[in-house]
């Protein structure tokens, strides 16, 4: 699988890599940053008066099927912090090591309700939901916590390119057929993203494990 560069995808690289930059100032801070495009909105006050507030991109509504062959929309994981990420189950590269990786942290967080996880298969035209109920199998996954999605080739990638900023691709001259982003991606129960991490770097995955607790202590004040 090829790698992805920046050049490649422009719009998403320069908006992705300019709200990492913006982690360092804030990673002493025992709060996460809000990654993605922001608005600014002016209210008017009671007394007259005017504030801006700062408006975040959220993920968009979606409704996909899952390795049940059920409908799941944004409703399954609400009031849910989960992990996000896009690949395929034919895939030869990195796939197998994001999953390996992402699955630390699901067993680190098995048992909390308030984890949940969220793979969208790029690979609209095998990846039906018996394939990847036999993927999951394969990785040790059972139950809700873990939603493995298939979609339309416009939803999957539309969702991925505007909603979480990651860059995937049909190509016919890779080997795999598809190129795509390994981040793993964690969004909030607001449906903001707050960290973006390299699914094939174990350190980067164990930050993730890490940045999860902030999080969920976020929630608990």
């Amino acid at each position: 699988m090829s790698i992805i560069t920046i050049k490649q995808f422009p719009n998403i690289s320069v908006l992705l890599f300019a709200a990492l930059l913006s982690f360092s100032s804030c990673k002493n801070e025992h709060k996460l940053p809000i990654y993605g495009n922001r608005d600014a909105v002016t209210t008017q006050n009671a007394d007259g008066t005017t504030q801006v507030d700062s408006v975040y991109q959220t993920i968009t509504p979606f409704s996909f099927l899952n390795q049940d062959s059920v409908i799941i929309t944004n409703d399954k994981f609400k009031n849910k912090i989960y992990v996000a990420d896009f690949f395929f189950t034919s895939c030869t590269s990195i796939c197998p090591v994001m999953h390996r990786n992402m699955k630390t942290i699901y067993d680190q967080y098995k048992d909390n309700p308030d984890l949940m996880f969220l793979s969208h298969s790029i690979d609209f035209k095998y990846d039906k939901p018996s394939v990847l109920k036999k993927y999951a199998k394969k990785l040790g996954v059972d139950g809700d916590k873990w939603q493995f999605a298939y979609g339309t080739k416009d939803d999957i990638y539309t969702i991925a390119e505007k909603s979480y900023l990651v860059a995937v691709l049909q190509d016919s001259t890779n080997r795999d057929g598809y190129i795509h982003q390994g981040w793993l991606v964690l969004v909030d129960k607001d449906r903001h993203m707050r960290g973006f991490y390299d699914g094939t770097d174990a350190k980067a995955v164990a930050q993730l494990g890490k940045d999860v607790a902030i999080l969920l202590e976020e929630y608990k004040k």
